[in-house]
């Protein structure tokens, strides 16, 4: 299927027009559509194996499915069978650019929420942040954001609700770091902090959407 002109029922894999070539997609119908909201999920760094198959990834994308979301996650250029090439973090935000423009097209009533994890959460604060897309978004979710990227420096702060999810004990991305970060900010992003977990939230998943359920009930 590609490009397709409607939100595909129950859960779908195809392709829609990127940027770069086509975009490999997965999209997932809620049990009972009562909401209408729509949550759509940005993967880890392409270049050390992230993919909308991760874990993390998809523990969100199942969570918000269970609150009555539709579910939109996505691989960036060169993942998968995505088209393309890796392309720095810009290209990366026109993939999902062109992702929201479709769940826009198929889904033009519901509200857009946007999430991402590690370099996924970094490519969501950016396209929530710097596009027309920012007054159309209703929730940012940054789960361990790299906030040593200095490119985040150059970037103007959410206008949305915003919230931040980082392990304690993260070992790629300095935890400290992300909660200093966050306290820069004129209006600072509610804080999820998770004590004794990993970068990959090993052994923390259950906790991990118990925690999202939570914040959202």
């Amino acid at each position: 299927m590609t490009n397709p002109t409607s939100f595909p029922l129950v859960t779908s894999r195809f392709f829609i027009a990127g940027p770069d070539g086509q975009i490999e997609v997965a999209t997932t119908t809620p049990n009972t559509p009562s909401k209408k909201q729509v949550m759509i999920v940005c993967h880890p760094h392409p270049l050390y194996l992230g993919s909308m198959d991760n874990k993390v990834v998809t523990t969100l994308m199942r969570v918000f499915n269970e609150m009555d979301f539709y579910t939109v996650r996505f691989n960036f250029r060169g993942v998968g069978k995505s088209e393309g090439t890796f392309a720095d973090g810009i290209g990366e935000t026109d993939d999902l650019l062109a992702v929201l423009d479709w769940v826009k097209r198929t889904l033009p009533d519901h509200e857009l929420w946007l999430a991402g994890f590690s370099f996924g959460a970094y490519i969501a604060y950016r396209a929530a942040t710097i596009t027309s897309y920012k007054d159309k978004i209703k929730q940012l979710i940054c789960v361990a954001p790299p906030a040593s990227y200095p490119e985040f420096k150059n970037l103007p702060e959410p206008t949305m609700p915003w919230l931040v999810v980082q392990g304690e004990e993260d070992e790629v991305i300095d935890a400290e770091l992300v909660f200093a970060w966050i306290t820069g900010f004129a209006a600072a992003p509610q804080l999820i902090r998770m004590p004794q977990t990993s970068h990959f939230f090993h052994g923390k998943l259950v906790e991990l959407k118990e925690r999202l359920k939570k914040a959202f009930s």
